[in-house]
């Protein structure tokens, strides 16, 4: 039975603690995510542990959740920033003592609190501010890529343009929401949220 109903059915039944709507999601949403989170961290065991985690916040959150996009795209965003976590925490660990030393001259903080900083609710406002003023085609593009995880193949078939036109405009994309967010933030923090969300950077 819940094999045939929508998103927004399974999400009503999550909130009355339906566990058949859980795993529904799950066999839904399983591959897809698995696929967003290993194209990002590259290794299958880190992945698995990143879409499980983000599967089991859903569950624990079940009966306060409250979605503004679909569920699909929740979760791919979910998937993102927890990976941005695991890349923010191996960044860390592979900073040498002077990259350190030079980040907190620079900057005025320490290197070892990356992680909770690039997940700051600023920051990922400010991205997504930037997001909204890119032209259309490519707005609608870098969404595509980076919330719903799709190829340049499966990209360039939806909208029926050559892989080489969606790859220019994800190029343009991303340099731009680089260029925006070096107004505000260091570049290395830019480069390690930017390169988690699109693998262009």
């Amino acid at each position: 039975m819940h094999t045939q109903m929508s998103d927004a059915e399974l999400i009503e039944l999550l909130r009355q603690d339906d566990q058949a709507a859980m795993r529904e999601i799950f066999e839904r949403y399983w591959k897809k995510l698995f696929s967003v989170a290993l194209n990002r961290l590259a290794v299958p065991e880190q992945a698995e542990e990143c879409v499980l985690d983000v599967l089991i916040s859903v569950w624990e959150r079940r009966n306060n959740l409250s979605l503004k996009h679909t569920l699909a795209t929740y979760l791919a965003v979910a998937v993102k920033y927890r990976a941005i976590r695991i890349l923010a925490k191996e960044y860390q660990k592979g900073l040498q003592n002077t990259v350190e030393l030079k980040a907190y001259e620079l900057y005025g903080y320490d290197v070892s609190s990356v992680d909770e900083y690039i997940l700051e609710k600023e920051l990922m406002e400010t991205l997504e501010t930037a997001v909204k003023q890119l032209p259309e085609k490519c707005r609608l593009i870098y969404r595509m890529s980076s919330e719903q995880g799709m190829s340049y193949k499966e990209i360039a078939e939806k909208l029926n343009l050559s892989e080489k036109t969606v790859q220019a405009h994800l190029t343009k994309a991303t340099k731009t929401l680089r260029s925006d967010l070096r107004k505000q933030y260091p570049t290395f923090l830019i480069s390690v949220v930017i390169t988690s969300l699109h693998q262009l950077l």
